[in-house]
């Protein structure tokens, strides 16, 4: 955004979310159309800044660009001025209901298609064709006898199942509040601290440089939750950096894309994703934080023992940090950077909502630079309120348009059927569960981001992992002797067998048991810990091949082959698939905190060995014995229903290997 008229739009209408987020009383629904129909004119009048004049039919596009933005304009005043006309026709469409929510439908597809390429505006098209008329022609299960126009344009339009729904409405208050608290905090200097600090955390250590990376884009990714743009802001630093310390410039690029990946994944901020299931679980967003901390973790553990491995291969010494760069003096220059991260952490703490603790971060980001040598004045303010509106812009427009597709599932049924499909490959197994959803989230990673990736397997397959991880405790409660009368003669319709009752019984029957026999904060860890399998498996699209957007951007600043790039931080990025599996099988997120912390200890072990079977070395080459120790090592230790006798036999496994190999000469 170069134009001054433009840049003074973002800011206000950037100040409208601020003030109706804290403020103002306005329907969800008009909030959500104004947040669609603002962000589709910046983006149409912003795409009239990058036209050349010799470029063919520039005039006819620069003029298709304003009638976009006019036309964007007007869907949310049409909905302000005329809903209540609607509904005093009791929701009888005439004409211009019909225009005005076509033309919303096409500006979604338009912008979507613009932003994030032509995957979503098909997956749109090819859901309101199912729901209009296509599912008719398809047999089975996923038959749909078909709706009404007037009908899908009022679930799309005017009702708040469909486009200006609930992820509509997430992205207009905490996903923009928090970006906005994200282009105020690197504004301020807070990126190059981040990597100045990782260095003198990491540098002096075996693959010092490499390592920086995994620091860094831990805690860069942390503020900025997006992979792509974690990768370009850290990955100009530490990509270099790596290589004259002596990596493979493909290795260099891999670990930079890895590492950026996981920064979606470190609290507090999380990106997109972390507010989506918050509202879709209905689980505080504080507690989701919270106990994301560990597996984060582990997952830069994970990369980091790839790093010290392959460090190792190619006898790298740590890097020499000059004797100024001091962990004390970085400190000194930049302690005021953790201020705002601090208050955002209270204020959540303190019971604030996360919009208030949001602005208290952004007023915190600002006094804190007025005690720093570099303070940010009003013009850096302004530029920051208008780099928080851009970075927010193709999120904004497919938060919006992904609700035509939730709409499409939910109408339809199409998400249960999905979940019988499931259940019907998987024939009961949790493992092969979580298998099938990681390949369904490869495919839909091919065009879609991260974020509708998550939004879309979280309503068609969270049921059914829920119910899954659910099921041992659920017979554990139906095994015992006091169960209440309204059970027994439940269990009684299928013999009596609570086994063959968990088989038979449909999941709707399921879940009513749950909610009568189990305690509901054991449900609620359960039911985080299925969405957080697919959050996580969601993130490999980026580093992924064959379309892994963090992978091909590191690859152009390393100067590497883009699928190479992306086949190297594939193996990097093995803690997306291997933590996973703790969510559903220990307790690593549904536990109690020392039960956590045990987890958390021994899969750090295991990970390890797992890392050095990857790798095929640890210090020296491995043999076919060391590699078998360590994978029953790696078993012993990550599988928590052994537990603490077999992971010390694990860990004691895990020593000898690494005892063995120092005195083996090299």
């Amino acid at each position: 955004m170069k134009s001054p008229l433009l840049r003074w739009g973002a800011f206000l209408f950037a100040l409208f979310h601020v003030y109706t987020n804290l403020f103002a009383s306005l329907s969800e629904l008009w909030f959500a159309a104004i947040h669609f129909g603002g962000f589709c004119a910046l983006c149409a009048l912003s795409a009239n800044e990058r036209l050349r004049a010799d470029v063919p039919r520039a005039k006819l596009q620069h003029a298709l660009n304003i009638l976009f933005a006019i036309l964007a304009i007007g869907v949310p005043v049409y909905l302000v001025l005329f809903e209540n006309a609607l509904y005093a026709r009791e929701a009888e469409f005439i004409w211009s209901d019909y225009l005005v929510s076509a033309i919303a439908v096409m500006l979604a597809i338009e912008f979507t298609r613009r932003t994030t390429g032509w995957f979503t505006p098909v997956l749109i098209l090819v859901s309101l064709a199912y729901i209009l008329f296509l599912g008719r022609y398809i047999s089975g299960v996923f038959s749909f006898p078909g709706l009404s126009l007037e009908t899908v344009l009022y679930r799309s339009f005017f009702s708040a199942e469909g486009m200006f729904g609930s992820t509509a409405n997430i992205s207009a208050t905490y996903v923009f509040m928090f970006i906005l608290f994200g282009a105020f905090l690197l504004k301020s200097g807070a990126g190059e601290f981040i990597v100045r600090l990782a260095r003198c955390l990491a540098g002096r250590y075996t693959g010092g440089a490499a390592l920086v990376s995994v620091v860094g884009s831990g805690l860069m990714g942390s503020v900025s939750g997006s992979a792509v743009a974690n990768t370009v802001s850290t990955g100009v630093i530490t990509i270099p950096m790596m290589k004259r310390s002596g990596f493979p410039p493909q290795f260099a690029a891999g670990v930079e894309a890895a590492a950026s990946t996981g920064g979606a994944l470190m609290p507090p901020i999380m990106g997109a994703g972390a507010f989506v299931m918050a509202g879709y679980t209905q689980i505080p967003y504080t507690q989701i934080v919270a106990v994301s901390i560990l597996p984060a973790l582990l997952y830069f553990l994970t990369v980091a023992f790839f790093v010290r491995i392959e460090a190792k291969r190619l006898g790298l010494l740590p890097e020499n940090i000059e004797q100024t760069e001091t962990l004390r003096n970085v400190l000194k220059e930049g302690w005021h950077f953790s201020l705002p991260l601090a208050v955002l952490i209270g204020a959540l703490l303190m019971g604030y909502t996360a919009l208030l603790a949001a602005v208290f971060a952004i007023a915190a980001t600002i006094a804190a630079s007025w005690i720093s040598p570099r303070p940010m004045s009003l013009q850096d303010c302004f530029d920051a309120t208008v780099d928080g509106v851009r970075n927010m812009t193709a999120t904004a427009l497919l938060l919006v348009a992904v609700g035509l597709v939730i709409n499409v599932v939910t109408t339809t049924g199409i998400g249960n059927a999905f979940s019988l499909m499931i259940v019907e490959w998987a024939q009961g197994n949790l493992l092969i569960t979580i298998a099938l959803v990681a390949l369904a989230s490869l495919i839909l990673g091919m065009g879609l981001p991260v974020t509708a990736s998550y939004i879309v397997l979280a309503t068609l397959s969270a049921p059914v992992i829920y119910d899954l991880i659910a099921q041992d405790y659920l017979l554990q409660a139906l095994q015992s002797a006091d169960l209440p009368s309204s059970v027994r003669a439940t269990l009684s319709l299928f013999g009596g067998d609570p086994v063959v009752a968990l088989r038979e019984m449909p999941l709707e029957m399921r879940q009513l048991l749950r909610a009568e026999l189990l305690d509901p904060t054991v449900l609620a860890g359960m039911l985080l810990s299925a969405h957080l399998i697919i959050f996580w498996l969601s993130q490999d699209s980026n580093i992924t091949p064959p379309v892994c957007l963090a992978a091909f951007a590191a690859a152009g600043i390393a100067g590497t082959r883009p699928m190479a790039t992306g086949m190297t931080s594939w193996k990097l990025a093995k803690g997306l698939y291997l933590i996973p599996v703790l969510f559903a099988y220990s307790p690593l997120i549904s536990g109690t905190w020392p039960e956590r912390l045990s987890e958390f200890g021994w899969s750090c072990l295991g990970l390890y060995a797992l890392a050095g079977l990857l790798q095929w070395r640890l210090d020296r080459p491995l043999n076919p014995l060391s590699a078998a120790m360590l994978l029953s090592a790696a078993a012993l230790l990550m599988w928590a229903p052994l537990g603490i006798p077999y992971h010390l036999a694990g860990a004691g496994l895990l020593f000898a290997v690494v005892l063995w190999q120092k005195r083996t000469p090299a």
